[in-house]
């Protein structure tokens, strides 16, 4: 056969061959599944020596590099309390946003010579280094938020205003958290020296830097507010002096206000905090 016929030959050949491979299905490459991303959960995760350096974390199935996170702060006057605590809160937030991931934190509690600040702010800080370390491995965005009650209130506005080098929170909501120990309601009043005692009788010049009303800029993130005005703790004027200390920074908040609840309340008035709570999260943490 001459050369060239049988070029022609082996050109059509191929032509012949690749086409009839493309059309059969059984010889195309397989496709794969998407790989699904697990839900992940972990209880009592360590962060520090200290026995109450621990945290809970939960992480939604099908999350990505996208996904944030919640941090809850738990109450108890800096010297008591327990993440236990915040379950309700942890409970609502995973119904009603089974997309964001949740840590469930607990900080070494203040005592004699042990003030909060700056030891909580630290602890803080540690279990934020930590998602960011980690959040290739947990596959999560390194953006936060805040949900803190009464003193885990007040730790999460100083961390969100002070402490947040890096601009990862994206919001800080503060139900019944001081706000202010300049405050003369708060400072002068008899009824809470031991809040001073508490933090070693410190100048007026700590007070301020451990002040989130000080601390905070007018590039503090959206944060909310929730006091009442008939609360035994917490003066009222600390609520509404934040309110108007961030209106002044041009802050975007929400301050909500019931005049007839305490410390803390439930019923009608519950529904309608967890609504706005819901609102909040879905417009600052659910949006990417």
């Amino acid at each position: 056969m001459k050369p060239i016929i049988k070029c022609v030959l082996w050109a059509m050949f191929l032509v012949l061959y690749l086409g009839c491979s493309k059309d059969n299905p059984d010889e195309q490459t397989p496709t794969t599944e998407p790989e699904v991303v697990e839900a992940y959960e972990a209880l009592n995760v360590s962060y520090g020596p200290d026995e109450n350096q621990v945290f809970d974390i939960y992480l939604p199935e099908n999350r990505t590099a996208s996904t944030k996170t919640l941090i809850l702060i738990h109450g108890g006057s800096w010297f008591s309390g327990d993440k236990s605590d915040m379950n309700t809160i942890k409970l609502f937030i995973s119904t009603l946003h089974p997309d964001v991931g949740i840590i469930n934190m607990n900080y070494t509690l203040a005592g004699v010579n042990n003030p909060p600040v700056p030891m909580q702010t630290e602890d803080i800080s540690a279990v934020v280094d930590y998602l960011s370390t980690n959040k290739t491995s947990l596959i999560i965005s390194d953006d936060i938020g805040f949900i803190g009650v009464s003193a885990g209130a007040h730790l999460s506005l100083l961390w969100s205003y002070a402490y947040d080098t890096n601009n990862q929170v994206d919001m800080v909501c503060s139900i019944v958290g001081p706000t202010n120990f300049t405050d003369p309601n708060y400072y002068d009043n008899p009824l809470y020296q031991p809040v001073f005692q508490l933090f070693g009788n410190p100048s007026v010049e700590f007070l301020e830097s451990a002040s989130p009303y000080h601390r905070a800029t007018a590039t503090s993130p959206p944060t909310q507010l929730f006091y009442g005005g008939m609360d035994p703790l917490v003066p009222t004027s600390q609520g509404v002096d934040m309110d108007a200390q961030l209106t002044t920074l041009g802050v975007t908040h929400e301050f909500h206000f019931y005049p007839d609840e305490g410390h803390g309340w439930e019923g009608a008035n519950l529904l309608d905090t967890t609504t706005k709570i819901s609102t909040f999260i879905e417009t600052y943490i659910e949006t990417e």
